[in-house]
């Protein structure tokens, strides 16, 4: 019999959030047969929290294990309460690490992150970026397993030529430094006036309004589409050739990760868990954060080294195979049937 799950997380379905892993997770967990029951999708933070937490008492005797989404800001404290309550319910549960933020929480609150990760049944990390974090940490109960995607669902478009039209996806905020891609166009419409560039997101900190009002300053032809469903960013993507991500802090993000199923060579800054993703030079490229000029740079020879191009988005295709669903979730199973 499949376990009976409980998914502690961010399940929320406002104007001002994409969706998380929760949205997509629970989903495949379902149709494996998995019995699964999420919380929260409520906004106020408050109720968000009392939300997980009587989910978690509600159904403490109809519980087999509890999965917890865990990122290293505010919502640490989440996750944090969710842990501390299964401890004392004698249900086990696994924190499905997140953000590459973490680093500094484990830094910051010492006491409450070996409080919630030692007594966890298992922790999972999407890569060795985290694995190898916490392992330094003195955390022994660790497992890699990546984070997944259904493969079908980014139909791969092999591209023959490789125009300037950038595609950017992310909530506008400033850890994920988007201004730093409206620069880069900028620039590169010095070069190729033919450019496009469009930005896929949600506003959250008022990093959007900025960089709205700055391409309206500099005339730049950006065209921002607000929040899009991942169905619906990924059919745009066939009218692009270049996928930027401009993050200061960074885990493996899903968004990358789809970007290279969907056949874009991607151009990133080397941060956190970047380099353990991509591959500089063979499926992507990375650049230092904060670097305008070097970000413009690895650009312009993309567009100017067509062969390399395709190289690096066939390349990023054969990687991001390893990350569909049908592959991770035998992974997933053995941890579960533990």
């Amino acid at each position: 019999m499949k376990k009976r799950i409980l998914y502690i997380g961010n399940n929320l379905t406002n104007s001002t959030f994409t969706a998380t892993y929760i949205s997509f997770f629970s989903e495949v967990l379902k149709k494996e047969g998995y019995q699964v029951k999420t919380a929260s999708g409520k906004d106020n933070k408050i109720l968000r929290l009392i939300d997980m937490l009587n989910l978690i008492w509600n159904h403490r005797d109809s519980t087999d294990v509890v999965l917890i989404d865990t990122y290293g800001a505010q919502n640490f404290y989440y996750a944090y309460s969710a842990g501390k309550l299964c401890q004392q319910l004698n249900l086990p549960y696994i924190p499905i690490l997140h953000g590459g933020n973490l680093p500094g929480r484990l830094e910051t609150s010492k006491r409450k992150s070996k409080d919630l990760f030692a007594k966890a049944q298992v922790n999972i990390a999407p890569s060795h970026f985290l694995y190898n974090i916490f392992k330094a940490e003195g955390f022994e109960n660790l497992k890699i397993i990546p984070n997944s995607i259904v493969l079908n669902d980014y139909p791969f478009k092999k591209r023959e030529i490789f125009k300037p039209k950038l595609l950017w996806v992310r909530r506008f905020q400033e850890r994920y430094n988007p201004m730093l891609s409206v620069q880069v166009f900028e620039k590169l419409l010095r070069k190729y006036p033919e450019a496009e560039f469009c930005m896929v997101g949600p506003e959250k900190d008022g990093s959007l309004a900025k960089c709205k009002n700055y391409a309206e300053e500099k005339n730049l032809p950006i065209h921002f589409t607000g929040k899009l469903k991942k169905k619906d960013w990924a059919a745009l993507s066939v009218d692009y050739d270049f996928f930027l991500n401009s993050t200061d802090i960074d885990n493996t993000p899903i968004s990358v990760i789809e970007a290279m199923a969907l056949g874009l060579p991607v151009i990133s800054t080397n941060v956190n868990g970047m380099p353990y993703l991509i591959e500089n030079g063979k499926d992507g490229i990375l650049v230092p954060p904060k670097d305008e000029d070097k970000m413009l740079n690895a650009l312009v020879d993309l567009i100017e080294n067509q062969d390399k191009s395709q190289t690096i988005s066939l390349a990023a295709y054969e990687k991001v195979k390893d990350f569909d669903w049908e592959v991770v979730k035998g992974q997933w199973e053995k941890v579960l049937s533990s």
